[in-house]
């Protein structure tokens, strides 16, 4: 009967301490602030809670002579920050670049149903009405500020890669007005390519990425020759992309007077509204619009989403081997502490402050974990460049970003590892029998 309600009175344990690692990692930073100081107003006001600051300073006092011991429960946690910190700061840093491709007052309509640029296909009378529609911002000559682009995939050799060894790259076929549209693209090397012509620029990225995009080189775009004209910047995924005259690219891919998407300046924010009503309203369309901004931030949601699960798996899996070891060594600890811990049980310590002290010593030791592992991770990984598959078609370039939310998340995990990893040998140091534990000492 004893050994039954004990597995039950574990069980129980053991589901209060998963909904509240759970509410833990869930809750934002200011509740969890709000806890920490009603914590220490009870650790200063309480007389239980000033006995447990004077069984932690006992303990922590004691660290030197553990030291082998407590290192491990630090390096391990701060393992598993680390690479969680790591995958987080992958999906941070993909999100933020596709999301710095988009803005409020920019506007991107493809054809109904489409999920992005490369599967959209428009004709040029649909083109024409809306780039006339009512909100889209015009130049001083009166045009209307938008381009009407043609996306596609091509193949370039990857550099520094083997001789068969190639890669995608999005070709963007861009209107006139595309640098108005979108005035955060300089170039930065070489000029700009002449309309009409099979001349390209290269986003910098993709020049670092791919062999021959340097400026006044001839690369070949399936059966042609194209020449490239120069380098660009502009700090978001367009960087990843190489760009080319629209009226060129579309025959030369056989998509004729088609284009994939239009994309408009508005006059504000505030006409976005406007200018996707009077398209929804027109007969003559069947096309989807959106701002800039939601369109990629839709675009990133898979993937930043894949990477965060798996990093979160990861995660798991390696913080329940630091559990273990941080379960190994507070046991080892208790074990070591058994006089002292019932000295003090005998002279009137409560059980609760010896429980609050061996949890508080684990978390203290997971908390240097936590700021060892993503002190770690950010200087590896923090502007690391890597690329991927974007969209299904070409590789988009970004930069890993480890940012204060991605290090925060780290260091809740690393406080819920030392939270496990304390609670059942303080509760076992709480538990032991006075007489029982004199006596073993």
């Amino acid at each position: 009967m004893n050994k039954i309600k004990g597995f039950l009175r574990g069980l129980l344990m053991g589901l209060v301490v998963a909904v509240g690692v759970a509410c833990w990692l869930a809750l934002p930073w200011y509740v969890l602030l709000a806890l920490a100081v009603l914590f220490g107003v009870w650790m200063l006001v309480t007389r239980r809670g000033r006995q447990a600051g004077s069984v932690t300073q006992v303990g922590l006092s004691t660290l030197r002579q553990r030291i082998g011991a407590s290192s491990v429960v630090v390096i391990g946690i701060a393992g598993v920050v680390a690479v969680l910190v790591a995958m987080l700061a992958m999906a941070e840093g993909y999100r933020e670049t596709l999301r710095k491709s988009g803005s409020e007052d920019t506007a991107i309509v493809m054809r109904g149903a489409s999920a992005s640029e490369v599967m959209s296909t428009m004709d040029n009378a649909s083109v024409l009405v809306i780039q006339q529609a009512p909100g889209i911002a015009r130049d001083a000559e009166g045009k209307p500020i938008a381009t009407a682009d043609s996306v596609v995939a091509a193949n370039l050799p990857i550099k520094g890669g083997g001789p068969d060894e190639d890669g995608s790259v999005q070709l963007r076929g861009v209107g006139p007005q595309a640098w108005a549209v979108r005035p955060n693209v300089k170039i930065v090397e070489g000029r700009k390519f002449e309309p009409g012509r099979r001349e390209l620029i290269a986003g910098a990225a993709a020049a670092r990425q791919f062999a021959g995009l340097e400026p006044g080189k001839t690369i070949q775009l399936g059966s042609q020759q194209w020449v490239v004209a120069g380098i660009f910047e502009s700090g978001d995924a367009m960087e990843s992309e190489i760009w080319a005259d629209a009226g060129v690219v579309a025959p030369a891919y056989e998509r004729g007077s088609t284009r994939t998407s239009v994309t408009a300046r508005l006059e504000n924010a505030a006409a976005f509204k406007g200018f996707k009503a009077a398209l929804a309203a027109d007969p003559r369309l069947d096309v989807d619009t959106d701002t800039t901004l939601d369109y990629f931030s839709k675009q990133s949601e898979g993937m930043s989403k894949v990477i965060r699960i798996v990093g979160m798996v990861v995660g798991a899996i390696m913080g329940i081997g630091a559990v273990f070891g941080a379960l190994n060594t507070m046991f080892a600890t208790v074990t070591t502490r058994i006089r002292e811990i019932a000295t003090l049980r005998a002279i009137g310590f409560r059980g609760l402050p010896v429980v609050v002290a061996v949890m508080l010593e684990t978390m203290l030791l997971a908390l240097l974990g936590g700021l060892l592992g993503g002190l770690l991770a950010w200087v590896v990984f923090n502007g690391y460049t890597a690329s991927t598959i974007a969209g299904g078609v070409g590789q988009l370039t970004f930069q890993f970003k480890v940012s204060l939310p991605v290090l925060w998340t780290g260091l809740k995990w690393a406080l819920a590892i030392g939270f496990i990893g304390g609670l059942f040998p303080a509760v076992r140091a709480a538990q032991l029998p006075v007489t029982d534990a004199l006596r073993a000492a």
